[in-house]
């Protein structure tokens, strides 16, 4: 049964990456990236990363497609163009790329063993408690590293974003 399960969430992912690409409205785009980022979690789940799950659905399909949708309705953009049109060299080229770096990918994978990076459910890999600990005690300093980043960003942003007095 996870074995169906995986394929069907494996071909959903495809499939709508494939539309996601390939369509010209940008809301059909966001909402084709939304069942990509939907079967992906799923995907994860069924590997027993709980965590990278829901921070899948929460982050990703909640907060950045909104903000794309957001983006999209508030500039109004209808349609797109197609790919490749007007410049057929870089479209050929761009296409060739793509496949090249996915065959290498696919090749890469096809070597390793199956052990390699494989995760069974229950094994304590990839759920809250061991990335927490894991932040918490051996990764402290480059995590509190990254939140003064932050702040120092958003700082630095509502700077440059507020406006001069006279």
């Amino acid at each position: 049964m996870v074995t169906y399960v995986f394929l069907v969430a494996a071909l959903l992912a495809v499939v709508f990456s494939l539309v996601t690409i390939a369509h010209r409205s940008p809301v059909v785009n966001v909402l084709s990236l939304a069942i990509v980022f939907f079967a992906l979690s799923a995907i994860y789940a069924m590997v027993g990363m709980d965590f990278l799950a829901a921070i899948q659905l929460i982050v990703y399909a909640g907060a950045v497609l909104v903000l794309f949708l957001f983006v999209i309705m508030l500039l109004n953009i209808r349609s797109v163009e197609r790919l490749g049109s007007g410049r057929p060299l870089q479209a050929a080229l761009g296409a060739a790329a793509a496949i090249a770096i996915g065959v290498a990918i696919i090749l890469v994978i096809a070597r390793q063993s199956p052990s390699f990076g494989s995760l069974l459910p229950d094994t304590g890999k990839g759920t809250a408690y061991s990335i927490g600990r894991a932040l918490m005690t051996t990764h402290l300093f480059p995590f509190e590293f990254v939140s003064v980043l932050l702040l120092a960003a958003l700082v630095g942003a509502l700077v440059l974003a507020r406006k001069e007095e006279r």
